[in-house]
């Protein structure tokens, strides 16, 4: 099989992170490009393209992709991902939804070459209630999709906030589920685990985004803890 795993989401949860550190590993096979979007925007070009894509892999290495819009991919669209590959190892890193939807935003702010100045407490209350943004953050939709088509052990969930404090204990478990040799990344030098990649504009909320978003998450943290079962009170606050 070309394609050993996939790294779905969440958007601004350490994507980037994530895949220049994975490429460190002499066992990974990743693309130059990090995010092929096949699955959301070019499934046209057909499923032997996307093979090819990976065919060259080492002997040996897992071949994976890293493209974070594959959260919130309809289930129609992961049953056709189960039934081209069904033994993928999947990767969900996932990041208080309240401090992605601001980082997102902050993006968009870039993209459309403003400055914070120039944006109304309204334009960041738009961006919040529109649908990429509320789809990207409802994580427990997100995974449950994924779960209704592969099973829950194929699935890893890693928090933003154990890349900031562990970063070595998540590389050596996102290996350990992928099916490579976890000790490699113990010869990596910790200033570069924690190195930011791709950070991304830092700027703080404003109290009223602040309070649309606590509005708008508040009830999903609260159900998605239930759901993983996992104290997320530190999200709330």
């Amino acid at each position: 099989m070309p394609l050993d795993f996939l790294r779905i989401g969440a958007q601004k949860s350490g994507t980037t992170w994530l895949y220049e550190n994975l490429r460190r590993h002499p066992g990974i096979f990743l693309r130059e490009v990090k995010e092929i979007h096949f699955w959301d925007r070019r499934r046209d070009r057909g499923f032997e393209w996307y093979r090819s894509l990976f065919v060259n892999k080492p002997e040996g290495s897992k071949a994976g992709e890293i493209t974070p819009a594959y959260a919130i991919l309809p289930v129609e669209v992961i049953r056709g991902i189960w039934t081209e590959f069904p033994d993928i190892r999947l990767i969900y890193l996932i990041r208080n939804p309240m401090d992605r939807a601001w980082s997102s935003a902050l993006m968009a702010l870039g993209r459309a070459e403003m400055t914070i100045d120039e944006a109304s407490d309204q334009w960041f209350l738009d961006h919040f209630r529109s649908q990429g943004s509320l789809r990207r953050g409802d994580y427990e939709t997100c995974l449950r999709n994924w779960r209704s088509v592969y099973p829950d052990d194929s699935i890893v969930v890693v928090l933003f906030e154990e890349i900031q404090q562990a970063p070595l204990a998540v590389l050596r478990r996102v290996a350990a589920h992928i099916g490579i040799d976890p000790s490699f990344f113990a010869t990596v030098p910790m200033s570069a685990l924690k190195e930011p990649v791709f950070a991304g504009l830092k700027h703080a909320i404003r109290p009223s985004p602040a309070a649309a978003l606590a509005e708008i998450y508040a009830p999903k943290i609260e159900r998605l803890a239930r759901y993983l079962g996992r104290d997320l009170s530190h999200w709330r606050r």
